[in-house]
């Protein structure tokens, strides 16, 4: 216990180790169900479900042990909600459906290295300091109802639609009642302030799904890690390395816009964090935030690299710092508790997995139209729809913080916030945002109010829109 006081300095921080054991406990229930999503996402891309699991729980337990030994904060690291889903659905899923899944972590592996650049050599904070802060705001706002959109999609609240694009779910169907009934528990725990509302949750929807035939027990508990999506990047797909087949235009511009969501998650929830435990001084600078940024941008290399997406810093760390959680002891804890889960496969399949929709017929209408349905269109995640719902919500707290009344920062994020689940591509909807707040300000006589890096993104996004155009005249 002495060892463990004097390398963490418990005592200087006024803690003990039973309260940062309880705190690692906190913040491991609150964002356990990484655990159970992150799969669901990745397998719709063609990751196998099992190494998925196993690299989720493995390349978090890794990353937040080593943010609690480096940096010594109570900041634990897991693969990042929305950064997934554009992964899944973006570059590796519908728009992109030609890229396999090795290529799509290479993107997520490559982003990590630069942004590791970027602060090694000081110039993340730099480039930060060129994004409105209202853009910065409207991005993680739009990741939110994006991943609102997949959460009600995905517990069958809302299906394609040939006319409407969307309409309203069947509600007779075992599934829906599943992701209800999850999403209700969750709401409950969250109500009367139970700690690890969304986990719990999921294992009230579990029950409900074993109880409608939705799931059924695993024959096993335990089964060895599967760690064949690991080195991911130097996987060889199609003749040639994964990570060699990244230098096109469009998974370029993935590169860019998933590193500027890297960006400004970290750097708000670092923030939000610190300030809660009391680690932010007064003129807003973190002590040692550049050991916190090394090891969550090597985190970002490292999610690339086990075929996890990218791993991030978790707000979710906050439960724990309201646990009493002062040290990278926290982190540790939960790094422990990550590890063991990666044991625990067959249960992860279990809650995680996609269930095949019956009467796949159904969709015969939207064929006739015209409109291609993929074949993860058939399956739908019941259990873990209500805990992106309720993820996508807290995503969305930020946008009171958007000042409405102005219209040259009000828009810009507006196009931002609906540009983002409206395509189904976060970085479709921050090229909205990029373009049309420097083209107001152009319009408004203050095109030398724009920072040069904001002209720069706004061509290049502009230039990403219309590639398909330009591919077609050079054909």
């Amino acid at each position: 216990m002495h060892v463990l006081d004097r390398y963490f300095h418990l005592a200087q921080r006024g803690t003990s180790v039973r309260t940062e054991v309880l705190a690692g406990l906190t913040t491991f229930m609150t964002m356990a169900y990484i655990i159970f999503v992150n799969p669901g996402i990745l397998s719709a891309a063609g990751v196998p479900f099992g190494a998925a699991a196993t690299a989720t729980a493995i390349g978090a337990a890794l990353m937040s042990l080593c943010m609690g030994l480096v940096s010594n904060r109570p900041l634990a690291l897991a693969s990042g909600m929305g950064l997934n889903a554009v992964l899944t659905y973006s570059v590796i899923g519908f728009q992109q459906a030609n890229v396999p899944w090795q290529v799509g972590m290479s993107v997520i592996f490559a982003e990590g290295i630069v942004i590791l650049i970027l602060v090694l050599t000081g110039l993340r904070e730099a480039v930060m300091n060129a994004i409105p802060v209202d853009l910065k705001r409207a991005i993680g706002v739009g990741i939110g109802l994006f991943i609102t959109t997949i959460g009600l999609n995905e517990g069958g609240f809302i299906r394609p639609a040939p006319i409407t694009l969307v309409s309203l779910g069947d509600f007779t169907r075992p599934y829906v009642w599943v992701a209800t009934i999850g999403l209700v528990a969750i709401l409950l725990f969250m109500s009367l302030k139970i700690k690890g509302d969304i986990l719990w949750g999921i294992l009230v929807a579990t029950a409900a799904a074993l109880i409608f035939g939705v799931t059924e027990f695993p024959s096993k508990l335990v089964a060895a890690p599967d760690f064949s999506s690991f080195a991911a990047p130097f996987q060889t797909v199609g003749g040639s390395l994964a990570i060699t087949q990244i230098f096109t235009p469009v998974l370029l511009m993935f590169v860019f816009a998933i590193m500027l969501t890297d960006f400004f998650d970290t750097m708000g929830t670092v923030v939000a964090v610190g300030e809660q435990a009391g680690f932010v001084g007064a003129d807003g600078k973190v002590p040692g935030v550049k050991r916190i940024l090394t090891v969550d941008s090597a985190a970002a290399a490292v999610g690339g690299f086990f075929g996890a997406s990218s791993i991030t810093t978790y707000i979710e760390s906050a439960a724990g710092v309201a646990e009493g959680g002062r040290s990278g002891l926290t982190s540790s804890v939960t790094a422990v508790l990550f590890a063991l889960g990666a044991l625990f496969a067959p249960v992860v399949a279990m809650i995680g997995g996609g269930y095949s929709i019956p009467g796949a017929d159904q969709y015969d209408l939207l064929a006739g139209s015209g409109f291609t349905v993929p074949e993860s269109a058939f399956y739908v995640y019941p259990i873990t729809a209500g805990a992106l719902i309720v993820v996508g919500f807290l995503m969305m707290r930020t946008v009171r913080e958007i000042p409405w009344l102005d219209f040259e920062e009000a828009f810009p994020a507006f196009l931002t916030i609906v540009g983002i689940p409206l395509t189904y591509n976060i970085s479709y909807g921050i090229g909205l945002g990029f373009i049309s707040y420097t083209l107001i300000k152009i319009f408004r006589g203050k095109a030398g109010k724009v920072h040069p890096f904001m002209y720069v993104a706004s061509v290049a996004f502009a230039f990403t829109f219309v590639l398909p155009w330009v591919q077609s005249l050079v054909k």
